[in-house]
């Protein structure tokens, strides 16, 4: 009878096979086997939302398969990953997999049944490799049940508020649209930056420069900004106060005031977790969150190398802890002092502190190995996988290097009353950018060297008009470095949050940044207005903590739950007797039957439908106001979405005419030509 082993996917299961070798039988559940039904509600709120779980559609052979290798094996080792998805997997097996107790006619005589006494063991570990995979095996554990319920907190709670709020939107909106607990939120950020770019108004202010030169000709010129009059700081804000200015800069004799040097140490930063690796994959190397993390699990689960064979290559990728262990600090270091040098090796080991709610029982992201250099594996990883991992090992290299140092001169200038200021930085020492190098933070600009009261020529002066900036928007890494930072969301649902948005169409990405469409400020609205203490920052920020205790075992998931519903359901009451279809009226008319055409919403955005509906079907887009670029078709350009919620344009005459771009054509019709002109 050989050893079970159960992981969640593919992949994970041909490595770890590989690894245990033929004593073990190794199957995967591909994810999820059990869940709450599709189509009701599947809890009793009355019976301490007790949740009804049923065999995912499509997994009932996956389950089967489980069962009859379960039936033949000595015992039975529960190997998901360590986070509470991977606990509730693990739990859920267990459930559906421990045989009932067997009907012998001994049992039944004597009205007992003989209890199979079948042992399920949890393993758990950060990294797929053998030294990792061997120790967790010999120190196997149970299942942690305070993990597992605050899982089932977490699903039930995003039940609760998908199942009743999203009807409203129907309601109110469309169908087949919904609201989330935490994407609804993350939602409300979006829209909110959207409000106050548009509500911006760009305010007029001016810079003066002044290009200087010291006395000597072999001198080159460096510039200098103005700072202060009279000892107060310069606020400028119209060109008739510059233009004044300017003639008594012209007239002013310069020297050199006052002259400071310093250096400025520029710190490492902290290993990766998983925000951090997605927000830097983003600005870095293009990738969305959803597709960092796809590789990020690529990497994990095994990558086939000739002379080991399947191998996890980093450490598990969802965490956020930054703490490493000690054997790998130990060998980062020893790495460091060999290629690098003693003179980038810090006397004593890095050490970064988490943030409060981190779980510490996890490592951040790192190499397996930091022998497994990026270049040794470029020929066994794809493009991506190579980009991703080379992120991943150059940034956990730096972290256990020194800081990078700068020198830096600062100047100041006096023309009379007037006060000017040039700073100069430059690199002396680069420590950990050797390895992390990105676009330089600290601008590299010379200022030379110069004595307290030496006198200048004034070359010229640089007066420039500049106006504020709108706050920017969004992009998916600045957006996840803001739920991060306001506690909403934790590693496992930071791209599913952004990706959800966008398939829903409440969300679209234009040139890197995500752009809230009238869909998404609508459905925003209507939430805000009427759940203002739900669909709230703070509030989902103190949710996200009380489920962290339920999985310390500090809170009962019931009472959180209870905690939850009570002020929800009166807020839904009062939702469901108010809220009305709204219909917006145009001057169109239905060239069917004459009646008047009225704005509608779908999944998709909006359209015209006659008001006449459901005796009149007529139904039709709203266009862009842009003909189709199709020499001969008299069509127009509208926007339209595909069965993944990606958006692109079509033409009006489809099928007759299939024009297709993922991007509005440039070309205008005349209308619209003269209305811009």
């Amino acid at each position: 009878m050989k050893k079970l082993v159960i992981v969640e996917s593919p992949t994970k299961a041909k490595t770890i096979s590989k690894i245990l070798g033929k004593d073990f039988s190794v199957y995967s559940s591909m994810g999820h086997v059990i869940d709450l039904p599709r189509r009701k509600i599947g809890i009793d709120i009355e019976q301490d939302f007790s949740p009804t779980y049923v065999v995912i559609p499509g997994k009932k052979k996956t389950l089967s398969t489980l069962k009859k290798e379960v039936k033949t094996a000595k015992v039975v080792y529960l190997a998901t990953d360590h986070d509470r998805e991977g606990e509730a997997i693990s739990w859920h097996l267990r459930e559906q997999l421990t045989p009932k107790p067997k009907k012998t006619k001994k049992a039944v005589k004597d009205g007992k049944a003989k209890e199979d006494t079948k042992e399920f063991f949890r393993v758990i570990f950060h990294e797929i490799t053998p030294q990792a995979i061997t120790e967790a095996f010999k120190n196997t554990t149970r299942i942690d049940l305070n993990k597992v319920n605050a899982q089932q907190a977490r699903r039930v709670l995003d039940r609760i508020v998908g199942y009743f709020l999203s009807p409203l939107l129907w309601k109110k909106v469309a169908k087949g649209l919904s609201a989330g607990r935490v994407q609804s939120v993350a939602l409300k950020l979006i829209v909110q930056r959207e409000r106050q770019i548009q509500d911006f108004i760009p305010q007029e202010y001016w810079k003066i420069e002044a290009n200087l030169k010291r006395k000597r000709p072999e001198f080159e010129n460096f510039i200098a900004e103005l700072i202060k009059y009279d000892g107060k700081k310069i606020e400028l804000g119209d060109k008739e106060a510059v233009d004044k200015m300017l003639e008594e800069l012209k007239s002013e004799s310069y020297k050199v005031s006052d002259v400071k040097k310093r250096e400025k140490k520029r710190n490492p930063y902290a290993p990766f977790i998983t925000s951090t690796l997605q927000q830097d994959a983003f600005n870095k190397l293009k990738f969305s969150t959803r597709k960092t993390m796809i590789i990020a699990q690529q990497l994990y689960e095994g990558i086939e190398l000739p002379d080991e064979g399947p191998i996890g290559l980093i450490t598990y990728m969802r965490t956020d802890s930054v703490k490493i262990a000690d054997t790998a600090v130990s060998s980062l270091r020893k790495y460091i002092a060999e290629f690098y040098g003693e003179e980038y090796l810090p006397e004593k080991p890095n050490v970064y502190k988490s943030k409060k709610s981190a779980q510490e029982a996890h490592e951040a992201i790192r190499p397996t190995s930091i022998e497994r250099t990026p270049e040794k594996l470029r020929d066994f990883l794809t493009e991506e996988q190579y980009k991703l991992y080379e992120l991943i090992w150059k940034r956990t290299m730096a972290s256990q290097m020194k800081p990078a140092l700068y020198r830096v001169n600062t100047a100041e200038i006096s023309a009379g009353k007037y006060l000017f200021s040039a700073v100069g930085s430059v690199l002396i020492f680069d420590g950990f950018l050797k390895v992390y190098l990105e676009e330089d933070k600290e601008e590299q600009k010379q200022v030379p060297e110069m004595e307290t009261g030496e006198p200048l020529d004034l070359i010229e002066l640089l007066p420039s008009q500049h106006f504020t900036r709108p706050p920017a928007r969004y992009s998916e890494s600045s957006l996840v470095k803001a739920l991060e930072e306001k506690g909403i969301g934790r590693p496992s649902t930071y791209a599913p949050i952004v990706y959800t948005l966008i398939v829903r169409n409440y969300v679209r990405r234009e040139k890197g940044y995500l752009v809230c469409t009238e869909l998404g400020m609508k459905v925003c609205d209507i939430l805000v207005e009427y759940f203002p203490n739900i669909i709230n920052v703070a509030f989902t920020a103190t949710m996200e903590e009380e489920l962290d205790k339920v999985e310390e075992g500090a809170l009962d998931w019931v009472a959180v739950l209870k905690d939850f519903y009570t002020p929800f359901q009166k807020k839904l009451s009062f939702a469901q007797k108010n809220l009305k279809k709204e219909v917006i009226e145009t001057d169109e008319k239905c060239d069917k039957c004459g009646r008047p055409m009225v704005i509608k919403w779908s999944r998709s955005g909006k359209f015209l439908s006659c008001s006449g509906f459901p005796e009149c079907r007529n139904a039709k887009s709203i266009t862009t106001g842009i003909k189709c670029p199709n020499e001969g078709c008299d069509g127009e350009i509208v926007p339209r979405r595909s069965k993944r919620g990606m958006r692109f344009y079509g033409c009006t005459k489809y099928p007759e005419c299939r024009f297709v771009s993922k991007f509005l054509p440039k070309e205008k019709s005349e209308e619209q030509s003269e209305e811009e002109n």
